[in-house]
C-alpha cells in the first residue's frame, strides 16, 4: 500500500509512519521543510507541500492519505496563537483538497483529522457521531471551520477522525498530565467532574488503519476509547498506577490565571462513545484507563 502523511513529524504521525513501515507499506510524508537527515529506509519519502503543487503527479497511485498537520493547541490563545491555529489547518487542508482534486488516480480514502471539541462541552451529555455540533468556545469554532474546509475534498471516501486526548510516552498531553503526580502532588483540577475522552496511541494508531482499509467507514469517526472518565477518575487511576498520592485539589482560578483561556482544554470536556468504531467491529486493545495506563507505566 502507498500512503501519505500530513504532519508526519508530529506525535502521531510519527508513530503512524513507523506502524506503516513496520507493515511493509511506503509511506511519503508532506511537510513544510524537509528533514536534515535523511532517512535509510527506502520505502519512506519526503517531500514539501510546494514541490506537490508542482508536480501533483508525484502522488498518482496513492492508497490512501491521512492529513494530521496543524498547530498544537497546547499554547496560549493569545490572538498570534488563535491565528496560527486557525491558519494552519485551513490551509493544509485546502493544500489536500487541491492536491485530490489534481489526481487523476486519486486515493481511495482521505482520513482528515478532526477533535471531539466539535461537541462542545457537558458535564451531563453523552456524544456519539450522530450528535450535533455545538459551537461555544474557541476548540469547538475551531474544529468546525476544521470539517467544513474539509469537505471540499471531494472525489474521494472521507473520514473525519474527531481526536480525543491521545496517551503515549512520547509526545501529547499525557506526560505532563502525569508530572504532578510523579512529584508526589497529584489530584483533580477544578470540580474533577468534567469529563475526559481519552485514547491509547496504538489504539489511534490501528484505528486510523481500520478506517483506511474498512470501505463502508465514512463521515466522522470519534477516536475514543469506550470507557471516558472524570477528571477526578483520570488522577485516581494515574495515582493508582504509579503509586503516588492523589490529594492536591488545584483550584478553577490558579488554572485560569495560568493558562488563560486555554484552561477550556482541562475544566471542561465531553463524554465521547466511538459508536461508529464499535459498530463496524473494531477491537481496542485498551478498553479501559487502567490497563492504558499500566502499558504506558510498564514501557516508559
Amino acid at each position: 500500500m502507498k500512503t501519505v502523511i500530513c504532519g508526519g513529524s508530529g506525535f502521531i504521525g510519527k508513530a503512524l509512519s513507523s506502524f506503516w513501515l513496520n507493515q511493509g507499506h511506503e509511506v511519503i510524508i508532506i511537510g513544510r521543510n524537509l528533514p536534515t537527515a535523511k532517512s535509510s529506509d527506502f520505502k519512506l519519502q519526503y517531500y514539501t507541500w510546494d514541490q506537490f503543487n508542482a508536480h501533483p503527479e508525484l502522488l498518482e497511485g496513492t492508497d490512501a492519505l491521512v492529513n494530521l498537520a496543524g498547530a498544537s493547541l497546547s499554547q496560549r490563545w493569545t490572538s498570534k496563537g488563535k491565528e496560527a491555529i486557525i491558519s494552519s489547518r485551513m490551509i493544509t487542508v485546502s493544500n489536500v483538497a487541491k492536491l485530490i482534486s489534481a489526481l487523476k488516480q486519486k486515493p481511495a480514502v482521505v482520513v482528515q483529522a478532526s477533535a471531539v471539541a466539535i461537541y462542545g462541552t457537558s458535564l451531563v451529555a453523552t456524544f456519539d457521531e450522530t450528535s450535533p455540533e455545538t459551537v461555544n468556545d474557541f476548540p469547538s469554532s475551531v474544529v468546525q471551520k476544521w470539517e467544513t474546509a474539509a469537505d471540499k475534498i471531494s472525489g474521494v471516501r472521507l473520514v473525519k477522525l474527531r481526536v480525543s486526548v491521545v496517551l503515549g510516552n512520547d509526545g501529547g498531553a499525557f506526560p505532563m498530565m502525569r508530572l504532578p503526580y510523579k512529584l508526589g502532588v497529584g489530584g483533580r483540577i477544578g470540580t474533577g467532574r468534567q469529563w475526559m475522552s481519552w485514547i491509547h496511541i496504538d489504539d489511534i494508531i490501528r484505528l486510523i488503519d481500520f478506517c483506511v482499509n474498512t470501505p463502508s467507514i465514512c463521515g466522522p469517526v470519534n477516536a475514543s476509547a469506550p470507557e471516558p472518565v472524570t477528571n477526578d477518575e483520570f488522577g485516581r487511576t494515574v495515582a493508582s498506577v504509579y503509586h503516588r498520592p492523589h490529594w492536591f485539589p488545584v483550584p478553577t482560578f490558579l488554572m485560569k490565571g495560568v493558562l488563560g483561556e486555554l484552561s477550556l482544554i482541562i475544566l471542561e470536556g465531553q463524554r465521547v462513545i466511538p459508536v461508529k468504531a464499535l459498530e463496524h467491529g473494531f477491537q481496542y486493545t485498551y478498553n479501559t484507563l487502567k490497563e492504558a495506563l499500566r502499558e504506558l507505566k510498564d514501557n516508559s
